[in-house]
């Protein structure tokens, strides 16, 4: 762990309209990020039980979504959802704590890495079923809508070619349903690369069907965030659904058991270059944010996950033969 460090890219330094907000945002992604390194090293003791599949190097999504976002809102997330139900604000200790299985945590450390559920924090659920919350958040959205809320369901690019991409766009349209659709593609399903499997440009299939579509950096936050806000807006507005293809990377493998090895050598530096954590933090140095004020968020995370690892390890088991009576 440490300060962000490393190559940064050398693409032209954006001033940002809102620094302070930024600050914040930084300061929940870097929260992501250390808690996934987290994660992993449990992992890797045995403290974290089953599979885990990390959201690094995606965070700029899930922030930049979540920050547009308001209470009457819901949000479906994937196997890779860690990021996703952070960037919503569920309780980092209580998210840890359920995947190191203690009583204490989210679902009572009954739900694990992939299957967590927050209803007090929007987060309708993490799916395993590839393509899973395309359905969940089409379903949510047809009762939102009474309310003026949006469903938000997360997804990558393997799951547009799964038979719940089509039926749900087409359904969602139809209906003029406040659903957005954020496919986060990282150009990978599982091991294989996008382009082996996937035939056309994935934004087109979003226009085929008439949805309001837009392509962004899905490594830079502040890209995501102003796209999403036109993709919430569209949807609140009752004009239908809305779709945002994030063009982002993980930096670890699929999951636990993954080396990555099936990369072509340097693709990884090379996205690295383009760390969504050193792009905000350059634009954040540009827009005349302090390094001491920089510094003092990442000194302020670094205490806080070792406080969280100290205290989820510390936590008591569940009582099998007690059922969890709520499930946040």
């Amino acid at each position: 762990m440490g300060p962000i460090s490393g190559a940064v890219s050398t693409e032209p330094v954006e001033r940002l309209d809102d620094p302070t907000l930024y600050l914040r945002l930084y300061e929940r992604m870097l929260l992501i990020r250390r808690f996934e390194d987290t994660v992993q090293s449990l992992f890797l003791k045995g403290e974290v039980h089953g599979t885990t599949h990390l959201y690094s190097g995606q965070e700029a999504v899930a922030v930049g979504v979540s920050s547009v976002l308001d209470e009457r809102d819901r949000v479906a997330g994937t196997y890779r959802g860690h990021g996703h139900g952070l960037a919503l604000g569920i309780d980092p200790q209580a998210f840890l704590d359920e995947l190191a299985g203690r009583a204490t945590g989210v679902n009572g450390g009954r739900a694990g890495s992939m299957n967590v559920v927050s209803m007090r924090d929007r987060l309708i659920g993490c799916y395993g079923i590839v393509g899973g919350s395309i359905a969940a958040a089409t379903g949510a959205a047809l009762a939102v809508r009474r309310t003026g809320g949006v469903a938000v369901a997360y997804f990558g690019d393997g799951a547009t070619n799964q038979g719940y991409f089509h039926e749900c766009l087409n359904f969602s349209q139809v209906m003029k349903l406040p659903v957005v659709f954020v496919c986060e593609n990282n150009l990978y399903g599982e091991f294989t690369p996008m382009g082996q499997v996937t035939a056309g440009a994935i934004i087109e299939r979003a226009r085929v069907y008439g949805l309001h579509a837009e392509q962004v950096d899905g490594m830079s936050v502040w890209k995501v965030r102003a796209a999403a806000g036109r993709a919430v807006e569209h949807a609140r507005s009752g004009s239908g659904p809305a779709f945002i293809e994030a063009l982002t990377y993980r930096f670890v493998g699929h999951s636990r058991s993954d080396p990555g090895r099936y990369r072509p050598e340097g693709e990884l530096d090379s996205w690295r270059e383009r760390d969504p954590l050193r792009l905000l933090r350059a634009a954040l140095l540009a827009s005349d944010v302090s390094e001491a004020d920089i510094e003092g968020v990442e000194t302020a995370v670094e205490r806080r996950i070792e406080e969280l690892r100290e205290a989820a390890l510390a936590a008591p088991w569940p009582d099998p033969a007690q059922p969890v009576s709520e499930f946040a």
